[in-house]
């Protein structure tokens, strides 16, 4: 589920395999093998996947794969990301998140 998940996150934000695998500092065919289920991803790779996707890393394990798609924060496509350029939507989303919990805590 896991890999299915990180393609269902990474196809929606219109990242390529390439682009992920340059942002995570990884090859692009260990990526590829992250999400045919070939290889399991570790923790902090997992973890910097979640932060450019806008979800906790939760999201990555959750076997539903509607409520994966409804838990997307902020996704949007932009054409020729660099690595870098990727780390700047990784900080904003994680803002956005951070904006998110702390309102669903003052609602409470």
């Amino acid at each position: 589920m896991v890999g299915r998940n990180l393609k269902l996150l990474r196809e929606a934000n219109g990242f390529t395999q390439q682009q992920m695998s340059s942002f995570l500092d990884i090859n692009r065919s260990t990526y590829a093998n992250y999400e045919t289920g070939e290889r399991e991803a570790p923790l902090d790779i997992l973890e910097k996947a979640a932060s450019v996707f806008g979800t906790e890393l939760d999201v990555l394990f959750e076997e539903d794969e509607e409520a994966v798609k409804s838990m997307l924060v902020c996704a949007f496509r932009a054409d020729n990301l660099s690595a870098e350029d990727m780390h700047e939507v990784a900080a904003f989303k994680s803002l956005v998140l951070n904006y998110l919990k702390i309102n669903r805590l003052l609602e409470k």
